[in-house]
């Protein structure tokens, strides 16, 4: 990784279009799914009983779409040193991570500098399962030192 981090002022002239800033693999488990569950309130079947996820068309049960957005973003946290310096954060959703019941998932997360102006970065997530891009135009703006 390259740019600066928690230890060191994070400006325009530390940072390059093309850095990249943070890559990471986090393991989910069925295990993962109910955990966020109770701390989302989100109980919808989907996101753990095999039987409903295939009742409704499902390849499998499936992750949160916002616990893999909070994933995602978290990951450049270590990176900026202070989750306070994010100003704005947006995904699409492109494609469910199916969570096996044995094997679970992995969800892989590289954050790339993709713009630079005096004050803020842009940086863009690819966020993939299993191969596939699972979230799109994943970007957040964060804030620089001046």
């Amino acid at each position: 990784m390259t740019g600066s981090t928690s230890s060191g002022a994070l400006t325009s002239a530390s940072l390059t279009v093309g850095d990249v800033v943070a890559d990471r693999t986090v393991p989910l488990t069925r295990e993962s799914l109910v955990r966020y569950a109770g701390a989302s309130g989100d109980f919808n079947p989907i996101h753990y009983r095999d039987d409903v996820a295939a009742a409704v068309g499902l390849p499998g049960v499936l992750a949160h779409g916002m616990l893999t957005m909070g994933i995602a973003v978290e990951s450049i946290v270590p990176w900026l040193g202070d989750s306070g310096r994010i100003l704005e954060y947006g995904v699409r959703f492109t494609r469910p991570v199916v969570v096996d019941a044995e094997g679970g998932a992995k969800l892989q997360v590289v954050a790339t500098i993709g713009a630079v102006s005096e004050a803020e970065a842009r940086v863009d997530l690819t966020v993939t399962a299993a191969g596939v891009t699972v979230l799109g135009k994943a970007q957040v703006r964060v804030r620089l030192d001046g």
